[in-house]
């Protein structure tokens, strides 16, 4: 991501604007200063120390995965974390399905690790729709083992989880 900072303090995409702000129209190609290789410098440093931050964001780790097996979307993976995945079609879920448009948009249902306890369960959502685990509604938390098949609207996915009795990820304090 090529991010630069105008005299003015803006910042903007270089590969999507160019050279010109789109706040203030001011070229940053042409410097009003005499000291030219200085003020390249000094753009490449800020737009190396942007994208350095943008580096250092925060990741949750990865506690497991649902992946379609049968629907629209076949072959497509979805990542579990820590708490609770709510499911559906907006852009706010946490587990994002676009391409059945039978899912609930939001929370179909919900599939939760617990660090303590080490397991998965799947619960069903507040929306109409309703999820099946191994061909049976679900209308309570019910625990999730390796390679179960939860379908949802008509994609069917399969469970594989990635913590639990034989790894987990260790606090850092």
């Amino acid at each position: 991501m090529a991010l630069i900072r105008c005299p003015n303090g803006h910042m903007f995409s270089e590969r999507r604007y160019g050279t010109i702000c789109p706040y203030c129209n001011v070229d940053t190609s042409v410097s009003k200063n005499t000291n030219n290789e200085f003020n390249q410098g000094q753009q490449l440093f800020e737009k190396q120390e942007v994208e350095k931050d943008l580096l250092y964001k925060e990741v949750e780790p990865v506690c497991g995965w649902i992946v379609c097996i049968e629907g629209t979307i076949v072959g497509k993976d979805y990542k579990i974390k820590t708490g609770k995945n709510f499911i559906g079609r907006a852009d706010d879920m946490d587990v994002q399905i676009i391409g059945d448009n039978f899912i609930a948009n939001r929370n179909h249902a919900i599939i939760v690790y617990d660090p303590k306890k080490k397991n998965n369960v799947l619960l069903p959502g507040d929306s109409q729709g309703i999820a099946y685990l191994n061909g049976e509604p679900v209308y309570m938390p019910t625990e999730l083992a390796a390679y179960d098949v939860i379908e949802l609207g008509k994609s069917k996915f399969l469970f594989v989880p990635f913590c639990g009795e034989h790894f987990e990820w260790e606090e850092n304090e």
